[in-house]
Order: structure tokens, then sequence, then C-alpha cells
């Protein structure tokens, strides 16, 4: 593996009508990829890094610029980047591997990385859901309705996206903080647990959307780990010849 590293990063939710801070968080993260574009081999964003993405075949979301440019100049280096969708950046087409070279993943994906065995996913499709999120899961994806969607004009599309968005942020804050249930009730680790018993060979399982960080040991090989966020713990997983690790950015004053 030499000195280059592998990164791990979820849910900035750029864009997002619930925050006030949204320019520097993106500037913040911006500052992170510049600081380890020396020895990055490959960056994996685990889904939600923006908090309304509607693509249509020639209008992408207003914004970003500052990210965009830097993932375009990433690429360009020869960095790799690869996009997992998330529940609020769904609705892709073809602009980031065009434009900006990504690799993108509509679905949890089993990938060998430098010798270790990675179960990656957004998470929220991953395990057990109640039956109206999989059926609202299930009309988000589906294609019909995206058809039907593309022809809304974008003014509409985008302040209703981001409206929905605004309310379910503000009401979950409202409701719950984000937190570790434990093991039993952990939606993501009871899944890990199950798919270990028929996929012994899975060394780590990296899943955002829970906004917790998380480090688990499952076995004596298998590990699960939350990723965090990027609104308030700015968190991010480093893999290496050290093996992987969770991390939180911190800057020097």
């Amino acid at each position: 593996m030499s000195n280059k590293k592998v990164y791990f990063l979820s849910d900035v939710h750029l864009g997002s009508c619930a925050f006030n801070n949204d320019k520097e968080r993106e500037q913040k993260l911006v500052r992170w990829l510049a600081s380890i574009q020396d020895n990055a081999s490959d960056i994996y964003l685990l889904g939600d890094i923006f908090d309304f993405w509607y693509e249509y075949k020639y209008v992408i979301p207003k914004g970003f610029v500052r990210l965009l440019g830097k993932l375009a100049e990433l690429s360009d280096k020869g960095v790799k980047l690869h996009f997992f969708i998330g529940n609020h950046d769904i609705w892709v087409r073809d602009y980031f591997e065009k434009e900006l070279g990504m690799n993108v993943y509509l679905y949890d994906t089993v990938q060998e990385i430098n010798g270790k065995r990675f179960y990656l996913a957004h998470g929220h499709r991953t395990g057990y859901r109640p039956w109206i999120v999989k059926l609202m899961h299930y009309v988000f994806h589906a294609g019909w309705v995206r058809r039907l969607y593309n022809c809304i004009h974008p003014t509409i599309n985008y302040w209703f996206g981001l409206k929905w968005s605004k309310n379910n942020r503000l009401y979950k804050h409202k409701q719950e903080e984000a937190e570790y249930l434990g093991e039993d009730k952990e939606f993501l680790v009871q899944f890990a647990k199950t798919y270990c018993k028929t996929h012994p060979d899975i060394d780590y399982f990296i899943f955002g959307h829970r906004h917790v960080m998380l480090d688990l040991m499952l076995s004596k090989t298998a590990r699960v780990v939350y990723l965090g966020d990027w609104i308030s713990h700015f968190s991010y997983a480093v893999f290496d010849d050290d093996g992987l690790r969770l991390e939180m950015y911190e800057e020097k004053e």
C-alpha cells in the first residue's frame, strides 16, 4: 500500500436550509481535501454529501463550486473518487462521472481494498426498515417517478426538495438527537452481524446515514464503522498500512 491512504466520509448535507453555516462547512471540507490530496489514493463519499441533489439532463443544483472544483482537481491529479447515493442525493445522472471522473454507486457494494474486504453503503436502504420507509424509498428510486418529476420546473423542484429536507431535519433535531442506540437497536449493526454469518470474509462494514461516530468489533476480524457527519463531528475514516481509523478533522489555529 506504500504511503497512500484511502479515505471515507459521509453526511455533509451541503445546501441544507436547516443550517446557517453552509459555506463555512463547505470551505472546511475543501481545506480537509487539500490536506489529504498528496497521500490519498481513493476517497469514498458515502452519501448525503448534498442535502438535496436533483440532476436534470442539462441542469444541476446551484452552488457547491468550491467543493466540485476541488474534487475535479483531485480527479485530474489521479485520486480515485467514489460517490454513493444517500437518501438526500439520490437523483444523480451522469454529471459526476463525466465532469469529475467519479465512480457512482446506486447500491451497497463489497470491494476489496488493499487485501481487505469492505462492505460499503450509505445505509438508508440497508437492513431492516419499517414498511412505510421501504415504500418511500421505492417511490423515490422508481424510474417512473423520476420521469414525472422531470416535468416539474427546476425552481419548483428545488424549492420543494429543500423545504421537505429542512422540515425533516428540524423535526428530527427537535425530537431526537443522533445517538448510538446500542447493538440490539442499531439496524445497521444488526445487519452487519447477520451478514457476517454467511460472509465471514468481510473485514469492515462502513456506513453513513446515522450521523453517529462508531467503531465496533463484531468478531475477531470484522468491524462496523459509522462515519459520523460533517455537521457537528467533522469526522472521517482513513485506511492505510496501520489499518482503519475513525478520526475528526481539527484545524490548527
